[in-house]
């Protein structure tokens, strides 16, 4: 997996003070996407065991709330494969800090049943996301009063209820 950028100080992608990974990799392709450069899954840096340190580090500090999974997309299966254990390790050290992930795919059917993005590693992945912003940006639904989204159509889910109920959670600050 390669990614485009690490924030270490990002207030625009989650609650608080967080570390933000912008992973590459995005099959989605919409239009007025803010990112276009991370569609390739060739993009930026490899992520190696030294950017998973770094992030670490990064992560570490008293400030930060947490992480955010950002691209690209998080839930190309090529990604999910790396962000699984990398995210695994993040909960084990810091299992106060909170996970905020960002998809152009919709939880109910295309990460829950079988789809392109579906995989060996998704339900794992969804059972470590604390926040999950579903959804491709439509930009003809674009708001810029939205808080934590880019289009009307994307959704902010309190993932932990929504897999114990079954049901679409709204996350709720």
């Amino acid at each position: 997996m390669n990614y485009g950028e690490i924030k270490n100080c990002d207030i625009a992608n989650g609650i608080g003070v967080r570390v933000s990974l912008f992973v590459s990799g995005c099959t989605h392709h919409c239009k007025g996407c803010f990112n276009p450069e991370t569609w390739s899954f060739s993009y930026g840096k490899p992520f190696t065991e030294e950017t998973e340190q770094e992030l670490l580090e990064l992560l570490s500090a008293e400030y930060i709330d947490g992480l955010s999974l950002l691209g690209g997309e998080p839930f190309e299966p090529e990604n999910q494969k790396v962000l699984l254990p990398f995210v695994q390790k993040m909960r084990k050290l810091f299992p106060e800090k909170t996970v905020w992930c960002y998809t152009g795919f919709i939880l109910e059917t295309e990460l829950l049943t079988p789809s392109r993005a579906r995989c060996a590693y998704t339900d794992e992945l969804l059972g470590l996301i604390d926040v999950l912003v579903d959804g491709e940006f439509v930009e003809d639904l674009k708001d810029i009063s939205l808080q934590f989204r880019g289009s009307s159509n994307q959704r902010l889910i309190d993932l932990p209820k929504t897999l114990v109920t079954g049901k679409f959670c709204q996350w709720q600050e």
